[in-house]
């Protein structure tokens, strides 16, 4: 007798919990959404402005932001392993905001990016669009950043008790563990007007008279592991995302639905995940970034001028935090450049099945008692998708970092540059050097690993180096 692997088991018992689910469908109850809300400038004394405003010029691509506030009454849901939940109470009130930054309507794409705001820490953090707004801008996506979570809420409140002082994600404290956040998102989700929808009757049209092809849900660490808790177990019942993008965080996927669902994970990421790995699908795919981290020198950048743009202090010549890390803090292999081309590839699966492509997975050395990867001599970890910044390498980039009074110094991966004497016997010239950049180059653009802007740069950035000179 053939006995069903892990994986198979799974998915044999969602279907049948997804039979079983419709005898206790109930609806996502309805929100009402008021708005905008009239805000100052970003940084005004008052505190009257939009909290984590967008620091990225969204006036060179025509772009609107504007803040609304969404309230209603959600339910809490169980959680059963792998499977579709039920509804165990109902009726508890809610109110929080959600943010949209909008194309002109002869630029839109007419995607949608709905993102979970991540809350480590406290405050919100729209970490996707730091990562990819430029993208996301670029080529005419609409966005939508949510606030799900009390911890986010919370500090707002503190921040403008004023603007943010009726928000509260409790149900007035009687409802703990962010229950309450996964109505919330689907309420944001269903209150975008489809094409050929209209809103309803005295409702508020959050994109101002633009209509979604599709929908898709993102999120980043935190905010990946609730959205593949609301994936497993919530949307099934009432489905109103076309699809995830999965990154930074989350375990086993459900890939029994008709939703596609794109995960993205650094070398950070793997550590606890790597020795048991999900298998790709036809609606589930995963990619591995070699030499990436969690937090990498793009993300701390755009988070210090978020900050500043906020404290009415300037957004240029930022730099990282002081980490006081066992390493050299941040890998500089530009994670960012995978996620645009997955959002892209994800896009194209959505609208007429055109798959992913696979990539190999990270090699792992050893899964047991932890995992150890398996590295090169310099210390670079081998396979999974390997970008030049990494491939020809010049420096050893890790995922992997630690330390004893910063916390999050696992977070943040390391970079340790090459000796000159390394150098050179890696590239005797410049002309040795560039060419197998632009070899590597190509390869990820033909794989669709990268998109063509990312390559140039990549290019113009290697030109710079001077490395073999």
């Amino acid at each position: 007798m053939n006995i069903p692997n892990r994986f198979q088991r799974v998915r044999l018992l969602s279907l049948i919990a997804v039979l079983l689910a419709t005898a206790s469908f109930a609806a996502v109850p309805p929100a009402m959404i008021e708005g905008p809300i009239a805000a100052e400038a970003p940084g005004h004394p008052s505190r009257n402005g939009i909290y984590s405003a967008s620091a990225l010029d969204l006036d060179a691509y025509d772009y609107v932001e504007e803040e609304f506030f969404i309230s209603g009454s959600g339910n809490t849901y169980s959680q059963p392993d792998m499977a579709t939940g039920a509804i165990e109470s109902g009726g508890h009130p809610y109110n929080t905001r959600l943010v949209v930054r909008r194309p002109s309507e002869d630029d839109f794409n007419g995607i949608v990016i709905v993102e979970w705001i991540n809350v480590t820490g406290g405050p919100d953090k729209d970490i996707d669009w730091w990562q990819s707004g430029e993208h996301f801008m670029r080529n005419g996506y609409a966005y939508v950043m949510v606030s799900a979570q009390h911890m986010g809420i919370d500090t707002m409140i503190d921040w403008s008790p004023e603007r943010y002082g009726q928000l509260d994600m409790t149900a007035s404290g009687s409802v703990s563990n962010d229950a309450l956040s996964y109505d919330v998102f689907s309420a944001v989700g269903r209150a975008i007007n489809r094409l050929g929808e209209e809103s309803p009757a005295g409702a508020t049209d959050i994109l101002q008279g633009l209509r979604a092809e599709q929908i898709i849900a993102t999120g980043h660490s935190q905010s990946a592991s609730r959205l593949a808790t609301y994936a497993n177990h919530i949307h099934p019942l009432e489905p109103v995302y076309d699809g995830f993008m999965v990154h930074g965080g989350g375990d086993l996927i459900r890939d029994d639905q008709p939703v596609k669902i794109f995960k993205l994970m650094a070398e950070t990421d793997m550590r606890r995940r790597a020795a048991s790995p999900q298998p790709d699908s036809d609606n589930f795919r995963q990619w591995e970034v070699a030499g990436s981290s969690h937090v990498d020198v793009p993300f701390e950048i755009e988070y210090a001028k978020a900050r500043n743009l906020m404290a009415g202090l300037p957004v240029d010549d930022v730099e990282p935090r002081e980490t006081e890390c066992a390493l050299p803090p941040y890998s500089t292999v530009p994670f960012r450049d995978v996620l645009n081309a997955a959002y892209d590839h994800l896009v194209n699966w959505i609208r007429d099945d055109t798959p992913p492509p696979m990539a190999e997975r990270l090699q792992v050395a050893r899964a047991l008692p932890e995992v150890e990867f398996a590295r090169d001599s310099y210390g670079n970890v081998l396979g999974g998708i390997q970008l030049a910044e990494h491939a020809v390498a010049t420096a050893k980039n890790t995922g992997m970092n630690s330390g004893t009074t910063n916390r999050f110094c696992f977070l943040y991966g390391s970079h340790e540059p090459f000796t000159a004497e390394q150098l050179r016997s890696l590239y005797p010239s410049r002309e040795s050097y560039l060419e197998v950049v632009r070899r590597v180059v190509e390869q990820n653009l033909a794989a669709g690993y990268i998109l063509p802007y990312a390559a140039e740069r990549t290019l113009e950035e290697a030109q710079s180096r001077g490395i073999g000179l």
